[in-house]
C-alpha cells in the first residue's frame, strides 16, 4: 500500500475480533513506528502494549471517565496501547544555551505524542491492524493501572487488532478551499 492510499482509507476501527494481535506483527510496526520525528530527536514517546483482559477492564471502569463509546469499545478489546510520553524534554534546548521560558515549551510534548500517534495507526494500518484513538481518558488512573515511570504522562488510548466487519467508508471531508489558504 502506497502512503496516500494509506492516509486516505485509514479509519478508526471501534469493533475487532477477539484475537491478540501476534507480537511479532506488533513489532513490525513498531520498527515503522519509532521513525516518527520529534523535538531534537528525543523520542519522548513510550508505548505500554496491554493484552491482559483485567487491566483492559480497569482501563475502562477507570481509565476512560464513563465515556459510553470509550467502555463500550473497550469492554470487547483485546488489545490496547497506552501511548505516553517523557515529560520536560521537548520544546527544551537548555543543551544549547537557548532557555525556552515560553508557555509552549510544554506543547511540543503532546505534538510529539500526536505525530507518534499518527504514525503508529498508520504503520498499523498498512499491516492490516485497525485503530481507534481515545481522547477522553483520565491520565492519572491510567498511569496507575498499567504503573507508568514517574516522569511519563499519558497522551492517548489506542484500541487495535484485527478489524471486524466491512472496512468503513470515508466520510466527507472539506474541501481544500475550506481549510487551506495561500497568502
Amino acid at each position: 500500500m502506497d502512503m496516500i492510499t494509506g492516509i486516505k482509507e485509514r479509519r478508526s476501527i471501534r469493533k475487532f475480533k477477539d484475537e491478540v494481535v501476534d507480537r511479532e506483527l506488533m513489532n513490525e510496526i513498531m520498527e515503522v513506528t519509532k521513525f516518527a520525528p520529534s523535538w531534537a530527536n528525543f523520542q519522548i514517546a513510550r508505548y505500554t502494549f496491554v493484552e491482559n483482559k483485567d487491566l483492559i477492564a480497569k482501563l475502562a471502569h477507570d481509565g476512560v471517565k464513563d465515556f459510553v463509546y470509550n467502555v463500550d469499545t473497550l469492554k470487547n478489546a483485546t488489545n490496547v496501547l497506552v501511548l505516553s510520553y517523557v515529560k520536560g524534554k521537548s520544546g527544551r534546548l537548555d543543551d544549547y544555551g537557548i532557555h525556552n521560558d515560553d508557555s509552549k515549551a510544554n506543547v511540543w510534548e503532546i505534538f510529539d505524542a500526536g505525530i507518534a500517534c499518527q504514525t503508529f495507526c498508520l504503520a498499523a494500518h498498512a499491516k492490516g491492524i485497525g485503530t481507534v484513538v481515545m481522547g477522553v481518558i483520565n491520565d492519572e488512573a491510567i498511569s496507575k493501572i498499567v504503573d507508568l515511570p514517574e516522569n511519563e504522562s499519558v497522551a492517548a488510548l489506542i484500541v487495535y487488532g484485527y478489524p471486524e466487519g466491512e472496512h468503513p467508508a470515508p466520510s466527507s471531508r472539506k474541501s481544500v478551499a475550506e481549510i487551506a489558504r495561500f497568502k
